[in-house]
């Protein structure tokens, strides 16, 4: 059931040849998904159009991301990165051809947001599963502090980039260019091997609706055998019902707290970026300490104390909120990095993409939960009360997690033994039945 990860030694020039192509399609994806919303901020001035749009590209990733985990984990992941790939291409494709016959309209964005956010449902987990595959244990680190780096600069580039590009280009120009990117990250797929776990032979050759639903079913008893897994997935969830809705409540707090315009949001927006960046680049170098959840946690009470500094700043201190925005970009870095090489180390080869798909699911369903209430908790009591809560809930979380067991030896249990036990738990509940 279980495979014994041995990397090549030369393992750096087929791993970054796919992770360059890779962050060139990043780049297209960041240069089409500003260009969008801009052309429907224009064509509609419409925040429900913005926030539907916003939700379309969020559900397949909530709804479908259990399935389509499984199915990465039974099926080739090359083949999936490919297929994702060119999915995604093709639909981008197809609104560009819209465009330029003068006949797209708003729900055909819409859909083709919906279909590209399935083909990423797809991509992510894939990409994230064979990344530990090909990169060496001690060096998982170091490479999530480059995907960091990768995507804050392209937090920082892609708006300025795609603002120009509006200037020069039709719309479809830019959609253009995201296709050009997605075959730039296809071509070395088609070259480059990547290992796959070893599965029993029967359930890989076995298909179906019942066996798929039964691969999900197995990832939640993976996920509800593991303790420390529970606790980091319910920490994930708890921090997205906070922090995504004060994040996206920066426009006010920008506005109505410290009287700022377009300029001050602007830089406020690149301070995160600018910290992620930073921070990804000291990760990749540092690699972080050998006890990976000591890195994410020592992050999670600095980058709590970094949004508490900005729900506290009086309106004066502008300065104050900027260095405390770059401090939370820096952290959350530090935060994210270790636990996602932590999870390529110590998760099941056959089981990653499962796992990786379901607590981000779970995750992600919160973050319209939290904005459904922080919205009007933030009218009533003030938008920086809504971050003044999320810091302190973070350090607390934090805190408390140093003196958890399950959490902090984390690193040393081993997800192949529960993979196991989940194997286990499905025969008899399968006899059961």
């Amino acid at each position: 059931m279980n495979q014994v990860k041995q990397q090549p030694s030369n393992w750096k020039v087929p791993f970054f040849t796919i992770w360059v192509g890779q962050a060139f399609s990043l780049i297209g994806s960041g240069l089409v998904q500003f260009a969008l919303v801009w052309w429907l901020t224009t064509t509609t001035g419409s925040a429900t159009v913005l926030a539907t749009a916003a939700l379309v590209a969020i559900l397949p990733g909530v709804v479908l991301g259990p399935f389509a985990g499984a199915l990465v984990d039974r099926w080739n992941r090359r083949i999936v990165m490919m297929v994702a790939d060119g999915f995604i291409a093709l639909a981008t494709l197809g609104l560009a051809v819209l465009y330029a016959m003068g006949a797209m309209q708003v729900w055909h964005v819409y859909v083709i947001m919906f279909l590209r956010a399935i083909g990423g449902s797809f991509h992510w987990p894939a990409m994230q599963a064979s990344t530990s595959l090909m990169v060496p244990e001690e060096h998982l680190s170091r490479v999530q502090g480059l995907n960091q780096t990768i995507q804050g600069a392209l937090n920082i580039v892609a708006p300025p980039l795609g603002a120009v590009l509006l200037g020069v280009l039709p719309l479809n120009g830019i959609m253009l260019i995201d296709v050009m990117t997605a075959m730039l990250a296809m071509v070395p797929l088609l070259f480059v091997r990547i290992p796959q776990p070893t599965r029993n032979e029967a359930a890989q050759a076995s298909g179906g609706l019942a066996l798929v639903l039964s691969d999900v079913r197995e990832g939640f008893r993976y996920i509800w055998s593991w303790p420390g897994m529970m606790l980091l997935g319910a920490i994930a969830a708890v921090l997205n019902f906070l922090f995504n809705p004060a994040f996206s409540l920066m426009p006010i707090l920008v506005t109505k707290h410290f009287h700022g315009q377009a300029l001050q949001l602007a830089w406020m927006e690149s301070a995160w970026s600018v910290g992620m960046v930073i921070g990804g680049l000291t990760l990749s170098v540092w690699g972080g300490f050998r006890r990976k959840m000591l890195t994410s946690l020592m992050g999670l009470v600095f980058q709590g104390i970094g949004t508490l500094l900005i729900g506290l700043a009086p309106s004066s201190a502008f300065g104050l909120a900027l260095g405390s925005m770059f401090a939370t970009g820096f952290m959350n870095v530090l935060v994210n990095g270790p636990i996602f090489a932590m999870l390529q180390a110590k998760v099941a080869p056959e089981m990653q993409g499962r796992v990786f798909t379901l607590v981000g699911s779970v995750a992600g369903i919160m973050s319209p939960l939290g904005m459904a209430i922080a919205g009007p908790v933030a009218d009533a009591l003030g938008v920086q009360f809504w971050f003044v809560l999320a810091g302190a809930v973070c350090v607390l979380m934090a805190v408390v997690a140093f003196f958890v067991p399950a959490l902090m030896h984390l690193d040393d249990t081993n997800g192949h033994a529960t993979s196991k036990a989940a194997a286990l738990a499905g025969t008899v509940g399968a006899q059961a039945e």
